[in-house]
């Protein structure tokens, strides 16, 4: 489940989730846990180039990539709960470098994958990710119940 939901998108994470435009997708970044602003400067960032200007760097390992996930995301209302659950799949980065220290992976929303930049990429969650490559493949376990909760 998510350390935090960025203010910017707080009552409408399960809409950005759903994928509600033609080109969309929710994109996971990786933050190296060098220089990571707290949790609480993290929160007020309303956009993914604000995040990296003030955040922290993007991870940069030789087979880094940005996950982009554009199927088997679920939105289940719980209505026994009061809540709405909102899951992925499990993301695996093959034969992550050695030598990098990971502190934080986001989960954001890019409305339009084809024409977009980091100033339209909308922050959604950011969750506690400490890890370091070794050159085996780093795995993001998204927990049971998902990676995010809105209630």
């Amino acid at each position: 489940m998510a350390n935090g939901v960025f203010n910017i998108v707080k009552g409408k994470i399960a809409y950005y989730a759903g994928l509600p435009a033609a080109n969309d997708a929710l994109i996971v970044v990786l933050l190296k846990s060098t220089g990571l602003v707290s949790d609480a400067t993290m929160v007020d960032y309303d956009d993914l180039a604000t995040i990296l200007a003030g955040a922290s760097d993007e991870c940069d390992f030789a087979s880094y990539v940005r996950k982009t996930v554009t199927a088997s995301i679920t939105v289940t209302v719980d209505d026994t709960n009061d809540r709405v659950d909102i899951d992925m799949p499990d993301l695996t980065w093959s034969a992550a470098t050695t030598g990098q220290a990971i502190g934080k992976l986001l989960v954001c929303y890019d409305p339009d994958t084809t024409t977009g930049t980091d100033s339209s990429v909308i922050p959604l969650t950011f969750h506690d990710f400490v890890a370091s490559t070794d050159g085996n493949d780093l795995v993001a376990t998204i927990a049971t119940a998902g990676f995010a909760r809105a209630a």
